[in-house]
């Protein structure tokens, strides 16, 4: 989670992409209007251990438009595909 906030923070969209699991990854993405990334918190967890194939993080992500304050606040889903740790999808809250 926090190696796609910071890329996110940096507008990597490869890394993005790569982070994504394969089932629900989309062939491109636009990062030519994101916000300015400002803090992560995260609220809980769920599985995503060592032994586990599946892990739920739930999160929010303050961000800046302008001087506008925003706040993403969503449960996502990762798991495991070749090894790593992949975002499955999200829930917003």
């Amino acid at each position: 989670m926090r190696s796609r906030f910071a890329a996110f923070q940096r507008g990597d969209a490869d890394w993005l992409l790569e982070s994504w699991h394969s089932s629900t990854r989309p062939r491109d993405l636009d990062l030519s209007d994101n916000p300015r990334w400002r803090g992560l918190q995260i609220l809980d967890t769920v599985d995503g251990d060592v032994d586990d194939e599946t892990g739920v993080v739930e999160f929010r992500a303050t961000y800046l438009i302008g001087k506008e304050l925003g706040i993403v606040h969503e449960r996502s889903r990762f798991a495991r595909e070749d090894g790593r740790w992949r975002y499955v999808d999200g829930e917003l809250r």
